[in-house]
């Protein structure tokens, strides 16, 4: 089974006359309520610090969107520790509240691809700084909003100096707890159980206070589409358990990216009960194959309507695509394994 992908595609592209988006448009968090589908994208435009932002759109079908403002939505920080800009956002929604989190940066990445593979510009800091500004680790924060106009910025909910992004929440509490995915890339070797970064599970009685012991859920594969993995969308309810998105990538990170599914247990999400062994979507198309990541399908976001799954992603770190599939047979699917 493979996600189809809509015709229309890339569904979104960078907006010629908007300085913070004239160069990429990608890796989108969607919530559908109301029959209304919000976008909250990550964007860039074509200045050297590559500073990363927010934007908002909306649609009544899910495929075409409108831009609801010229400007951002949600941008870095004037002097916070996200000041060197937001990105990559996850959409859960608590009572009437949105909760995002997201990836930041103390400083700016600049412009990536033009340098060698997971390299970016680093801030001139003594050597008595903190790791963090030194080495421009990435986190991830947790930001809250009724209409994604007016946000309060709740601050880090990882390590300080770990890079531990793809932090996804579950959109619902487990036995009274929050849940949560992320994946620290330093939680690598015998110790941890897995030769690359792996996706991991953890719980908290707060959604800032994170110090129940993290468990390993997802490793990835040597020798296969996916020799590294990280999550990618929050995970979504079904009668057969949590259903769980998320990305690998070959050559032990530095090759295509590809997508992946596994089934959780919906008591007891540390249980993987179902994991499929092939990919359901991966890079072909000039959109996938083009950009700043030449080969990249990275999804962020995802909603069921019906029997339809929805799967919003970023394409080469440029666009954002659409894929669809039917709920019955991904679950049908992933439990062949």
């Amino acid at each position: 089974m493979k996600l189809i992908k809509h015709p229309n595609n890339p569904i979104l592209k960078p907006h010629a006359t908007n300085y913070w988006e004239n160069l990429v448009v990608c890796n989108p968090g969607v919530w559908y309520e109301n029959g209304k589908f919000t976008m909250l994208y990550r964007a860039a435009g074509d200045d050297e610090q590559h500073y990363i932002r927010m934007g908002t759109a909306v649609s009544e079908d899910g495929v075409n969107f409108d831009r609801v403002s010229d400007e951002p939505s949600f941008g870095p920080s004037v002097d916070g520790p996200d000041q060197g800009g937001v990105e990559d956002p996850r959409i859960v929604k608590f009572g009437d509240e949105f909760y995002v989190t997201y990836a930041f940066r103390p400083h700016y990445p600049g412009q990536y691809w033009k340098f060698a593979h997971d390299v970016i510009l680093l801030p001139e800091v003594g050597s008595d700084s903190p790791a963090v500004m030194r080495d421009n680790i990435a986190n991830s924060g947790l930001a809250v909003t009724k209409d994604f106009k007016n946000w309060r910025r709740l601050g880090r909910v990882t390590e300080t100096n770990l890079d531990d992004r793809d932090v996804i929440l579950f959109p619902e509490k487990i036995n009274g707890k929050y849940a949560m995915l992320h994946r620290p890339k330093q939680w690598v070797g015998a110790e941890y159980g897995c030769e690359t970064p792996a996706v991991w599970i953890r719980f908290s009685d707060d959604l800032m206070v994170w110090n129940e012991p993290s468990t390993l859920l997802i490793a990835g594969i040597k020798g296969t589409w996916e020799e590294k993995v990280g999550g990618s969308t929050p995970p979504l309810r079904t009668d057969e358990g949590w259903l769980v998105i998320y990305h690998g990538v070959e050559n032990g990170g530095q090759g295509h990216y590809r997508v992946g599914v596994a089934l959780l247990d919906l008591e007891d999400p540390t249980k993987v009960i179902a994991r499929a062994s092939d990919w359901i979507m991966q890079p072909e198309h000039d959109y996938e194959m083009e950009g700043f990541y030449k080969g990249c399908v990275f999804p962020t976001g995802n909603v069921i309507v019906d029997d339809t799954l929805y799967v919003y992603y970023g394409a080469a770190d440029k666009y954002v695509g659409l894929a669809t599939c039917s709920v019955k047979e991904i679950l049908e699917f992933v439990k062949k394994g």
